[in-house]
């Protein structure tokens, strides 16, 4: 028998009875829709990683936030099937763009990579350069970034990733300086607690001057409007994570404002390979469970999220404000996490426990609950001291603010015992 005899036949087995068989033997087996699918394994346990009742708000080191049910499901059908890349993206940068009122979207790896991404764009929008020249062909370029001396943090890493150099200004005369024909853009930190320069005269001067300007809103949801309420300020690009309150992947976020700089944000962003956001990738799933997330937001309202923060905090003040020496407020930020917070005030020495031993031993209980990393300092913004105990409710399940409730009035009690 020749070797092409031989393909034949064996070509023919594998047909079999014709195409059906040869797709039943290419196509992986799939449950049918009447079988009965096992439960998911849980690999928390598998890992033994341990879960936690989170008391403390949408923090990257605690995972965030939890999706609802419909984002959740999103994401589950999104894993099914392949797409091409590129035409979800601009599918899904379409799609909220109408939704949020921007002229462009883009689903970004989150905010911290919404800015990086920013950044990019708007070297590329004042030098003409291409993905391939960020960072490494910047430097002699246009490449300055002005944010005020009071909106420094740790994402000015996310923007030297593209090899700017960040000038500092205090007063709105340094600002207008520090403004040249090398400055490609200006950052200001929606959420800083200091500066003398207005959002709107930050605006303006920059402007003047033909400079975009991005504004880092990560975590400013809610309320709801402010998706398009600093893009119809005018600034010129906006950064939202996605797993904060939009309540989204972690692993996602947004990226608003005017076209041409999105599409060279987008030109910079995987799956380009030579680009400064290959890295920073965001899967099928990300991007689908994004848009539904906003789909998902946009059907809530900020009088109906706060006043079930409010009813989860009224019950663990209700479990502990008899303990004697303890005393609570409920305070809301102004712009980030702006939600309901619980300070639970106490004199360490009646209690017999500091707010920080509080906080480590509700860490080491089953469950394991974790306050708001402001407990026992200052309150970073959150209006405590370093004898308050803070937590918010807003990323709670389900219940467990009676769990809460229990475990806080069972260790203040017990310390005092």
């Amino acid at each position: 028998m020749t070797g092409s005899e031989r393909f034949a036949v064996s070509r023919r087995r594998f047909l079999g009875c014709g195409p059906a068989a040869a797709l039943a033997a290419a196509v992986p087996f799939r449950a049918s829709a009447g079988t009965a699918q096992p439960a998911a394994e849980d690999y928390y346990a598998k890992l033994g990683v341990q879960r936690i009742i989170n008391a403390a708000g949408t923090y990257t080191y605690l995972t965030a936030a939890v999706m609802p049910p419909s984002v959740r499901r999103a994401v589950e059908q999104a894993a099914y099937h392949p797409v091409r890349l590129k035409e979800l993206q601009k599918a899904s940068g379409e799609y909220l763009a109408r939704k949020l009122r921007c002229e462009a979207a883009l689903v970004s790896s989150g905010a911290s990579a919404a800015l990086t991404l920013a950044t990019a764009a708007c070297i590329a929008k004042a030098n003409g350069l291409p993905p391939e020249a960020i960072p490494g062909g910047v430097a002699g370029h246009k490449n300055e970034v002005v944010v005020q001396k009071a909106h420094r943090y740790e994402y000015d890493h996310a923007m030297q990733l593209c090899n700017v150099t960040i000038k500092e200004v205090v007063s709105l005369d340094d600002y207008r300086a520090a403004l040249s024909d090398r400055t490609v853009m200006t950052n200001f930190f929606n959420a800083a607690e200091g500066g003398e320069i207005s959002r709107e005269h930050w605006l303006a001067v920059a402007h003047e001057h033909g400079v975009p300007c991005h504004l880092d809103a990560a975590a400013d949801m809610p309320p709801i409007e402010n998706l398009w309420k600093y893009t119809g300020m005018g600034f010129d690009l906006v950064c939202f994570s996605g797993g904060k309150g939009i309540r989204g992947p972690q692993n996602a976020g947004l990226l608003l404002g005017r076209k041409d700089l999105i599409d060279l944000a987008v030109q910079n962003d995987n799956p380009n390979s030579d680009a400064v956001g290959r890295g920073m990738k965001v899967a099928k799933e990300q991007i689908v469970g994004m848009v539904a997330a906003v789909d998902w937001l946009l059907e809530q309202s900020n009088e109906s999220m706060e006043a079930e923060f409010l009813r989860r905090t009224a019950i663990i003040q209700r479990a502990i404000d008899t303990i004697p020496s303890v005393k609570t407020r409920v305070f809301t930020p102004p712009i980030a996490n702006h939600v309901p917070h619980l300070i639970i005030d106490i004199d360490p020495k009646q209690i017999g426990m500091t707010p920080l031993q509080v906080a480590e031993v509700l860490r080491s209980g089953t469950p394991s609950i974790e306050l708001n990393p402001a407990t026992g300092t200052d309150g970073r913004g959150l209006m405590g001291t370093p004898n308050s105990i803070i937590l918010s409710t807003w990323m709670l399940e389900d219940g467990e603010e009676h769990t809460v409730a229990s475990k806080l009035r069972a260790v203040l009690t017990k310390a005092r015992g």
